[in-house]
């Protein structure tokens, strides 16, 4: 597939190096009026009008070579997004860097969703104030995407009854509740209209103005996740609530809508529907600026997932996120209060702590780079940390990285003095829906689970 016209460069997230653009090419495409003789200030220049944007999405560009062999390459985080970039000759826009999810379907987003329906949460995209993407609406979020989460919250608020007050206007016989008396001075010189009261009623019910609106979005939503935008795969995924949803909303005629109200009074059930209702309502009116989504909190509660079904096997618990608080009366400003693994394992005595890192170190086990080798010093010292709070003299954790595939290494450091040993297992895990049972059996099947 040919790289449109609008984007300067496009990589996937993870990339240790990509691919060098070179200074003379890049100078005839986009910066037509630098001075081709000294193109490595131009592109100097370059990354210092950017920098912010770079930062955003967390990719380091950086120059290689000399005069006419000046090259650009960049590395890139666990982001995912677009930001759009100016010309270093004349600090004009030009085409959008884009950081694209690193997997293999046909639709970028497509395991991104499947991943979230599995594991019940959301994490929304990241915006900042920048210039209108040039790429405008092809590499931002696609709107089934938002589709998806407006389901996943109507599902919530159908569970439970979502009724409000309904107020409508009926003739009585008794002068009882809000009665429109200038309506009834108008008519009531007929003897017959003596016992017509016009009172205005108000009725608890479900069938109210805004679960009207409310049917209204799920329309545009259904029609865009039946539609050929959505990747079949989501769309098989999603036909059932689909289904179950029109039927619960079935006697809710459709009321068209810009925006739905969202008030003080709401529940968070139904905050929380209105607020992606009205995403999908604007989304053709906001224009397309810098955005992200960081793949290291899908990693993050991936990884948590895949530990607590294998812990349901063996028979421990997991506990997630749990936070060892600083007993220090006294801190400095730049001390840590607190210390949080993102995984504990117990069972009777055993502790294994995991920590999930989105980082490339699996996708360059024989690269030489020093960044490379910083990340990994600092991780293996971080699990490390972790693991001296256990009582035993053998210490075990857990450090995950995405992978191709799925893989385990053990990495044991014995201490000479008291033999106390702390075994490390580095583990690989795909960030796919699929790779989860064939890790659960891999860490069923693993001594360090078992006392």
């Amino acid at each position: 597939m040919t790289k449109p016209l609008d984007v300067f460069f496009e990589i996937p997230c993870l990339t240790e190096q990509s691919k060098q653009l070179g200074g003379i090419a890049l100078q005839k495409k986009w910066f037509k009026s630098a001075d081709k003789r000294i193109i490595g200030q131009y592109l100097q220049k370059f990354i210092d009008y950017n920098s912010e944007q770079f930062k955003f999405l967390g990719v380091q560009p950086y120059i290689l070579g000399t005069d006419q062999n000046t090259a650009l390459a960049f590395r890139s985080s666990g982001f995912i997004g677009s930001i759009p970039l100016r010309a270093s000759d004349t600090g004009k826009q030009i085409g959008d860097f884009v950081v694209m999810p690193r997997f293999t379907g046909r639709d970028r987003f497509e395991d991104y969703i499947e991943i979230l329906n599995l594991l019940g949460t959301e994490i929304s995209p990241e915006v900042i104030d920048s210039l209108p993407l040039a790429s405008g609406k092809n590499f931002r979020p696609p709107l089934y995407l938002e589709a998806v989460k407006f389901i996943g919250s109507l599902e919530k608020l159908t569970i439970r009854p979502w009724r409000k007050f309904d107020s409508f206007e009926k003739v009585t016989s008794q002068p009882t509740g809000q009665i429109n008396w200038t309506k009834y001075i108008n008519s009531e010189y007929k003897v017959e209209n003596r016992l017509k009261f016009p009172a205005r009623i108000n009725v608890l019910s479900e069938f109210h103005s805004e679960y009207a609106e409310i049917r209204f979005v799920f329309d545009i939503c259904k029609s865009e996740l039946l539609s050929a935008n959505t990747p079949q795969r989501i769309k098989n995924t999603l036909r059932s609530k689909l289904s179950f949803l029109e039927e619960r909303l079935y006697h809710h005629k459709p009321k068209v809508t810009t925006e739905i109200a969202i008030r003080f009074s709401d529940s968070p059930t139904v905050k929380a529907c209105k607020e992606q209702a009205n995403k999908i309502l604007n989304f053709n009116l906001v224009d397309s600026t810098a955005w992200r989504v960081d793949f290291s909190d899908v990693f993050e509660k991936f990884i948590q997932h895949v530990f607590k079904e294998a812990a349901k096997e063996t028979g421990g618990r997991l506990y997630t996120n749990f936070k060892f608080h600083s007993k220090t009366s006294k801190h400095y400003s730049w001390e840590l209060k607190h210390i949080e693994p993102d995984a504990i394992f117990q069972k009777e005595n055993l502790l294994v702590f995991i920590d999930a890192k989105y980082k490339s170190n699996l996708y360059n086990k024989f690269d030489q780079s020093e960044m490379l080798k910083e990340d990994h010093r600092h991780d293996l010292h971080q699990i490390m940390a972790y693991t001296s709070f256990s009582k035993t003299d053998f210490k075990y954790g857990f450090l995950c990285y995405p992978s191709d595939e799925l893989e385990l290494k053990p990495m044991i450091y014995k201490n000479a003095i008291n033999e106390v040993t702390n075994t490390v297992l580095i583990m690989g895990i795909p960030l796919k829906k699929d790779s989860i049972n064939e890790a659960k059996r891999l860490l069923t099947n693993e001594r360090y689970f078992h006392i």
